[in-house]
């Protein structure tokens, strides 16, 4: 049977995560930095234990006031201490429940750089591997958060997005454009399956493009968020693919 990874966004004030969680199989979990608090943290990781989701953390930029969206140039010592904070952060949190940390998945503008900055993508992941080597490092498919990680000797997880838009280079198409997000739930749908069965996706301007899809993110904080959730999860099911973490 074909087995597939379904990660969301968790822990960042939104409504949905009660709803979300027994339909995904991985948590990644806002460490406060750019939302979420100590309070939202531990609510979270009590959810995730409920419905046997493996826990990550979600770390990003401090920038609550643009939800981590915003690119910052730091140092490279800044951009490890950043990542290493917040992981110390939820690890206190993963302990106190008794509980393991399982992935970890950079945020917003974070993970957008490291994904086309070698440099940038190599201090996230030696971070990470400082931390906990055993820990899976969630990067977008066939970018440099992938392959930097990997150089390290650490497990990696490929993503691919069920509402996000690809551009002809196998990119996330921007948030500043237009049709950067999927709010169709026939065309998420569509998209979900082609990456799964044929490792494929296709792009704005209808090119085909490879994917490696280990696991596909579902944003917590999207307006169709849990239609999409309950939608794919039924599809899956439907399908004979199998809802697990990496």
């Amino acid at each position: 049977m074909i087995s597939i990874d379904l990660n969301c966004d968790m822990g960042e004030g939104m409504p949905n995560d009660a709803a979300i969680m027994p339909l995904i199989s991985s948590a990644n979990i806002a460490c406060g930095y750019h939302a979420g608090n100590d309070d939202i943290i531990k609510k979270t990781i009590e959810l995730a234990l409920q419905h046997n989701v493996a826990i990550g953390a979600h770390p990003g930029f401090a920038d609550k006031e643009n939800f981590g969206r915003t690119e910052q140039k730091l140092s490279g010592k800044q951009y490890y201490s950043l990542v290493a904070e917040q992981l110390a952060i939820i690890q206190k949190h993963v302990q106190y429940a008794g509980a393991t940390l399982h992935h970890v998945k950079p945020h917003g503008a974070l993970y957008n750089m490291s994904a086309k900055d070698a440099a940038l993508a190599n201090i996230i992941a030696t971070a990470v591997k400082d931390h906990n080597s055993s820990l899976i490092l969630y990067g977008l498919s066939n970018s440099y958060s992938i392959t930097e990680a990997e150089k390290l000797g650490l497990r990696t997880a490929s993503e691919v997005f069920a509402d996000r838009t690809y551009t002809d280079e196998g990119k996330l198409t921007p948030r500043s454009e237009p049709n950067a997000l999927i709010t169709s739930e026939k065309d998420s749908l569509q998209q979900v399956l082609q990456m799964i069965q044929s490792q494929t996706a296709l792009s704005t301007n209808k090119k085909i493009i490879k994917v490696k899809a280990d696991t596909i993110c579902l944003h917590g904080d999207g307006e169709h968020a849990v239609a999409f959730a309950q939608l794919i999860f039924k599809t899956l099911q439907a399908n004979n693919i199998a809802i697990k973490a990496v």
